[in-house]
């Protein structure tokens, strides 16, 4: 029988990292280089490192919790499995058009994404539905039985159907879905009215065709986790975060995988938000910078930022509206992340024209920089935070990783500086802004180009570079202020063990708001919240329920999320929402419509959240007392911070030599998980909860 405990462990793209929150509120942390080649040999790698370390047998475990990129690298990567398409006869090329959509303007050379789906494996069926979900045209069998030969004879892995007007009607993609599952038993199937029951032929075909996409290699993934966690002792349950920000069962997650295509970055929002709750600060950008690649996300008023406009794949991943067309559609609820290639790992290099730039590909964790003495001979951005000073020049994560700064010093000079004619220091100190260039338009994402001011948030950094370059980055954005929490390095891995289980389901539901009826809304909400109290398999009454809408002006092609008001709806209590979807799209966009223009509900959403039983807070002076690993002697280093500064002699100390009393900079601050660099014109301070406060002065 499972214990009383639980652990967590985050997969990045180059380090996994593991976190313990101990009963007397001791945080015990490991941080190991992920395993490419098998990610979940790292994560139980480093759990059973760490368990070790607080002498608890694994049978003391009630939970693992999991946050990974099985999804999304399978997407990134196109190491999915082998997908067919079945859709309604005239609809088969509904993932090749697209919407009208370009990430890049003025690029005639521009060419969108490969559907994850090829052509030859799009099938087309005789049947149809109108709007309403009557039926015009009955399901041909014979058409099917064709299609289901050509499948088998095809090797398919995993099969898509995504029939036109279902989620008015279900029972055509019912009838298919049975139909596959007897006469291919072996195949994934996907029905979209499972994954997205609303409108919109291309978003809701996109996010089931990357559910069955991803469906396998997750599948298989969760499946070899649980039996290596069982072989090293574990009778736990394993829980996976998902996109939305809460924790999901293992089942559920192979069921529906497009869930956690993006789990990897919502736990350290998640941390954030309950960090901000327990600080009273209410409005944060979280910036996670890790190996591969940097993630922003905005907190308002303590509430997290969501979306189920996302794309995912074609490059970076931007949320923002404005910038759509380069990856494939996910209309699935997500944390607003928007994430660039820029992180410690990113490959450092000259384009054609002679400029040089940083990112997106990454060196990973194998070979990962040229200083980790690890076969990598291309420079990175982590290459030039050593040549800089910044990070330590022997070693990093408590002594786990090497680094050789002279062999970083060599690739910076021989492949960059010299075809460049650029001295070395000067040159990685330009790396380190063009990275923080590249970062700043993953935060305007979240920010400004949601109507948001940035001055007016504080920036929350983590990750294990986030702490290097926050600084700087907040002075270019204005931001006069900036934390590091406690064991920022693996912060998602905290987040993890902070979260709610979650499920969140939605329904079309398309009318114009003065055609609104509240009976009808009443019926649907306790539909959803049925099924939502199935799916975490718990009394109601433990269960906390919010409810949203989704609103557009009549004519508008996408919608903005609203709450809306638990319990029994009348006209009263829903006449507020057009006012409310007013608001948001005048904070969105700038302008709203009042009185001129039909406000219409096109989806019905709700939220069910079931509270941990673990949830505890860090006790700082626990921590003080315990946290005695230090990766040096506490001493001072040569740090180059630009041509108005040069080099400075920079003192070197941990978290724990800090008080309350502001320090001024420059200071590098360094801990077994993460650096973090504070430069001239900055001070910092610890506040009662071990967080790190930086005051930054703006230039103006």
């Amino acid at each position: 029988m499972s214990g009383s405990l639980r652990i967590s462990a985050d997969i990045g793209g180059t380090f996994t990292d593991i976190a313990f929150l101990r009963n007397d509120g001791v945080l015990i942390t490991r941080k190991i280089l992920s395993t490419p080649d098998d990610f979940a040999r790292a994560v139980v790698m480093g759990i059973l490192e760490l368990i070790n370390e607080i002498n608890e047998p694994p049978e003391s475990f009630s939970e693992v919790l999991h946050g990974c990129t099985v999804a999304t690298n399978a997407i990134l990567e196109s190491k999915g499995a082998k997908t067919a398409l079945i859709t309604t006869k005239g609809f088969r090329d509904v993932l090749e058009m697209r919407r009208i959509r370009m990430p890049v303007l003025y690029d005639p050379l521009y060419v969108k994404p490969v559907p994850l789906i090829p052509r030859e494996r799009r099938y087309e069926i005789e049947e149809r539905l109108d709007g309403n979900g009557k039926v015009i045209t009955k399901i041909n069998r014979n058409n099917l039985k064709d299609i289901i030969n050509s499948i088998r004879d095809d090797n398919v892995e995993s099969i898509a159907v995504t029939l036109i007007h279902s989620y008015a009607n279900d029972k055509h993609e019912r009838i298919i879905g049975d139909i596959l599952s007897n006469e291919l038993p072996k195949c994934f199937v996907t029905l979209s009215v499972d994954i997205l029951p609303e409108i919109r032929e291309y978003e809701r075909t996109s996010t089931t065709a990357i559910n069955a996409y991803v469906g396998p290699p997750v599948k298989s993934y969760v499946n070899s986790l649980i039996n290596i966690l069982k072989e090293s002792g574990f009778t736990s349950n394993l829980l996976m975060m998902q996109s939305s920000g809460g924790m999901m069962d293992a089942e559920t997650v192979v069921k529906n995988p497009a869930q956690i295509v993006e789990c990897g970055p919502a736990a350290g929002v998640i941390g954030s938000a309950h960090l901000g709750r327990l600080t009273n600060m209410n409005n944060l950008i979280t910036l996670d910078m890790g190996g591969t690649t940097a993630k922003a996300s905005l907190i308002e008023n303590g509430n997290l930022m969501t979306t189920d406009e996302y794309e995912v794949g074609g490059g970076i991943n931007l949320s923002s509206k404005l910038i759509k067309g380069g990856g494939y559609a996910l209309k699935t609820p997500v944390i607003d992340i928007s994430e660039v290639g820029a992180g410690g790992g990113s490959i450092v290099w000259i384009d054609k024209v002679g400029q040089l730039k940083v990112g997106p590909k990454s060196a990973g964790a194998s070979p990962g920089p040229v200083c980790y003495k690890n076969e990598g001979t291309e420079p990175t951005l982590t290459d030039a935070n050593v040549v800089l000073g910044y990070l330590n020049p022997s070693s990093i994560a408590g002594g786990t990783v090497l680094i050789d700064y002279e062999a970083a010093y060599n690739s910076l000079n021989d492949k960059i500086a010299v075809p460049l004619n650029q001295n070395v220091m000067d040159l990685a100190y330009g790396i380190h802004l063009i990275a923080n260039s590249t970062m700043m338009r993953a935060v305007k994402a979240v920010s400004t180009y949601r109507g948001r001011d940035p001055r007016e948030f504080t920036i929350i950094a983590f990750g294990g570079c986030g702490g290097i370059h926050v600084v700087e980055l907040a002075r270019s954005l204005q931001i006069d202020r900036a934390l590091i929490p406690l064991s920022a390095g693996v912060f998602s891995a905290l987040g993890l063990l902070v979260s709610d289980i979650e499920s969140t389901l939605s329904r079309s539901y398309f009318r114009s708001f003065i055609h609104t009826s509240p009976d009808e809304m009443n019926k649907f909400y306790e539909e959803l919240e049925d099924n939502i109290n199935k799916n975490l398999g718990s009394n109601s009454d433990l269960i906390s329920i919010s409810r949203f809408a989704d609103m557009r002006y009549e004519g508008q092609a996408f919608e903005l999320t609203v709450p809306v008001p638990n319990g029994k709806l009348n006209q009263l209590n829903i006449s507020h929402l057009p006012e409310l979807f007013e608001s948001e799209h005048e904070s969105t966009y700038g302008h709203r419509y009042p009185g001129d223009k039909n406000v219409q509900i096109v989806n019905l959403r709700t939220t069910g959240k079931l509270e941990s039983n673990f949830r505890r807070n860090i006790d700082v002076n626990k921590m003080r007392e315990y946290n005695t690993r230090k990766t040096f002697k506490n001493n001072d280093r040569k740090a180059y911070f630009g041509k108005n500064y040069g080099y400075i002699n920079t003192p070197v100390i941990n978290r724990w030599d800090l008080t309350q009393k502001p320090h001024n900079g420059p200071i590098i601050v360094e801990e077994y998980e993460n650096t973090i660099v504070i430069p001239p014109d900055s001070n910092l301070r610890l506040d009662d909860f071990g967080n790190i406060l930086i005051e930054i002065k703006n230039k103006n």
